[in-house]
């Protein structure tokens, strides 16, 4: 067979003609026929052998995760990657490697026919698709399933099923799963859509049939701007699915969102494995994940689970899915749609039943039963995931991409899981999702489960890009998250509680001198660039020193005076303390760790010290500290003027509204960004008129980039 892409790149030895040759004789799986009916289909698929060889088409953590599965069987991995992850982890993890295209998924990640031909060169038995890209893709399923492939995932007619969300709100009604009302008709005409919203009553939801991950939704607060977000929501909905058809729901006040994972076989056998409540979002994202759900007694979760075992028993689902529900305060539950793969938050089902769902999943493709029925399955414990992004939430939780100049993380344990697609020094790239890892830990309570969380996530350190660990950190640390109290609402109810500016104290700017001090990095500074050393003079027999830092873009000065061994004085706003300090080398990891003894109050915490600044890794988050950048580096930075817009992050431009010479209004759509799989539209900062547009559709754009400039004012 002839390579998928001319350059392709494979590690190890390629298939040779004589083996496959001998795969051609062998003999082919059921290919099933559309008039075939289900017991029919379970009879067949159920006398497949064994996977032997596994391609997963996909990237990054999940593409590393299910290779970790497949070795613990004994199955050979095959990765796929694209240009961008020819050097990534899970090309480094796989026992062949075969490149398939450009860095955009659209030619590479998202290439049916490329994949399945690379399945069939490698002689892979099966495909496991993760989730995202073609995780839910009816095509690619049937293409699977028409070759002899396995797909590992349900049926193709179940994802159709399940994937249109007017069919399934159908199928689920008749299966007697609780839906909540709404429009899921065919006709589209902006004023039936209008029509049905009043109907329903604002606020409404907006989302496309063949959504997921908040891709294609939009919320309608009121009338008047229904007109907006439907456009915004089908403009999302075609990049990510091509299809902009929509469905129009009444939106729940204040609701929960909670998920049940159900799990089905080849032989008509179902499970549930208990509910994870998934409420606290950001953008209609989940951000952090538990199970099982607080609050929520055995009988509501006995019931969510039928429910969810009925929906899927109604489309003869197989291998792991997800049943998503809308929750109210008074524990109402409605269906909102079923994940018809398997989710990123699955590792906190299996760190509460003690299972391995990828595991499940390969061998349930392969034709085996269920190893539990629902009366062996105990719910043992108490999970979180925090799911770690590149992105800022200070900025509305832009993503940001870049390089991880630093990464530490806490001990992985029984208790600890770092799921993660990336290692120090890798680049979170700007063409796939922000998301660096996920940390999942286990207690045998809510409350034991989320100290651990804490404390985790204060060794969870990154430096390079700027992350959301802080944030969480504050979230996990709230009140209203402590007692259980979440609700999709949760962020912007409480922002001003998780938003609040951090204002390094005098304690913490003793530490960051003491890092500086003490690190042989400021040596090196001073030796390569005059301009950076910290001005010094002889005071009697001792040595002072001004030190200037910058935290958020606000200057701090200190003086340090040194007194031998180790022991200082340092004065911040006129304050004098007593420091000794040290820094200690962490021989078996990458970290150093200062040992702080500030007025007889001891501390300790990893820093990093670099040309840059510092950052300090404490338990109640990190903080860096920049160094003064002297004037003559910065003269010939390009910045945009004041009131033009700019990039707010890396991206391609998807569609421009404006020209040069146009009059708009402060806030008026200047034009549509695509970054990290999510559109932001750039809106004028000002009322003027346009001096020229930088960029057109399809170009990239670096953060800061001056996209649109404005005319100066007289």
């Amino acid at each position: 067979m002839n390579a998928p892409d001319t350059g392709a790149f494979r590690i190890f030895q390629p298939f040779s003609e004589i083996i496959m040759a001998a795969l051609a004789k062998a003999p082919l799986r059921y290919v099933v026929s559309p008039r075939d009916s289900m017991s029919s289909i379970r009879r067949h698929m159920s006398s497949v052998r064994p996977i032997e060889k596994l391609l997963i088409a996909n990237r990054g953590e999940i593409a590393c995760r299910v290779m970790k599965t497949a070795k613990k069987l004994g199955i050979k991995t095959v990765a796929v990657y694209s240009d961008s992850d020819r050097n990534s982890m899970h090309v480094a993890l796989a026992d062949e490697a075969i490149r398939i295209g450009p860095a955009a998924s659209q030619e590479s990640y998202l290439r049916k026919d490329i994949i399945l031909k690379v399945a069939q060169e490698t002689g892979s038995d099966a495909i496991h698709p993760g989730y995202g890209f073609l995780s839910e893709n009816v095509e690619f399923a049937d293409m699977c399933q028409n070759s002899g492939v396995i797909f590992v995932g349900p049926p193709s007619t179940a994802i159709r099923d399940m994937g249109i969300k007017s069919t399934s709100k159908i199928i689920m009604t008749a299966a007697n799963v609780p839906v909540i009302g709404g429009y899921h008709s065919e006709d589209q005409s902006i004023e039936t859509l209008r029509s049905e919203a009043d109907k329903i009553g604002f606020p409404v939801m907006i989302k496309a049939v063949r959504g997921g991950g908040g891709k294609g939704m939009r919320i309608a607060m009121t009338a008047d701007v229904f007109d907006a977000q439907l456009e915004s929501a089908k403009r999302e909905a075609m990049k990510s699915f091509g299809d902009e058809v929509m469905l129009l729901e009444k939106f729940v006040v204040d609701p929960r969102h909670v998920e049940v994972q159900v799990f089905g076989d080849q032989h008509g056998n179902y499970v549930y494995l208990f509910e994870r409540d998934c409420s606290v979002q950001r953008r209609h994202q989940k951000i952090i994940e538990e199970a099982p759900g607080p609050g929520i007694s055995w009988e509501v979760r006995r019931k969510l689970g039928e429910a969810a075992v009925r929906a899927a028993k109604a489309v003869n689902y197989v291998g792991a899915g997800t049943v998503e529900f809308i929750m109210d305060k008074d524990f109402n539950f409605y269906f909102m749609e079923m994940n018809t793969r398997l989710q990123v938050e699955h590792p906190v089902t299996e760190m509460i039943t003690g299972t391995d769902l990828v595991e499940w999943q390969l061998k349930a493709a392969a034709g085996e039963k269920l190893p539990v029925t629902q009366e062996q399955l105990n719910l043992n414990g108490w999970s979180f995931e925090a799911r770690i992004y590149a992105e800022d939430p200070n900025n509305s939780f832009m993503p940001g991409a870049g390089p991880l100049h630093y990464l530490g993380t806490p001990a992985p344990d029984t208790h600890v899981r770092i799921e993660t697609g990336v290692r120090q020094n890798d680049e979170v790239s700007v063409h796939y999702d922000p998301m660096i890892a996920k940390l999942v830990v286990w207690g045998p309570d809510r409350n034991s489960a989320l100290l651990k969380l804490r404390a985790c996530l204060a060794e969870f350190n990154i430096s390079g890009l700027s992350t959301n660990i802080n944030f969480l950190m504050d979230l996990a640390s709230h009140p209203g998250f402590i007692a259980g109290n979440v609700d999709t609402e949760f962020i912007p109810r409480h922002y001003d509680q998780l938003f609040k500016d951090r204002i390094p104290s005098h304690s913490t700017l003793c530490e960051a001198v003491m890092a500086l001090v003490l690190s042989e990095n400021v040596k090196n500074i001073a030796q390569q660039d005059p301009f950076l050393s910290q001005c010094g003079a002889r005071l009697n027999h001792y040595l002072l020193r001004r030190v200037e830092l910058m935290y958020k873009d606000k200057p701090y000065t200190a003086s340090v005076i040194s007194l031998g061994g180790n022991k200082f004085t340092v004065s911040v706003d006129g304050v004098d303390y007593h420091v000794t300090g040290k820094l200690v080398p962490r021989p078996d990891t990458n970290h150093t760790e200062l040992v702080c003894d500030i007025q007889g109050n001891i501390s300790k915490q990893r820093v990093l010290v670099n040309p840059a600044g510092v950052t300090l890794f404490t338990r109640d988050g990190s903080y860096e500290f920049g160094l003064p950048v002297p004037k003559y580096q910065t003269a010939n930075l390009s910045v945009g003027g004041l009131g033009d817009a700019v990039a707010p992050m890396p991206g391609v431009i998807e569609k421009v509204m404006v020209e040069a010479g146009s009059a708009v209004k402060a806030g008026d759509p200047l034009l549509v960004m695509i970054a990290m799989k999510m559109e932001y539209i750039i809106k004028a900062p000002k009322s003027g008129v346009i001096s020229r547009v930088n960029n057109k559709v399809g170009d990239f754009v670096a953060k800061n980039k001056v996209l649109v400039a404005f005319l100066d004012e007289e």
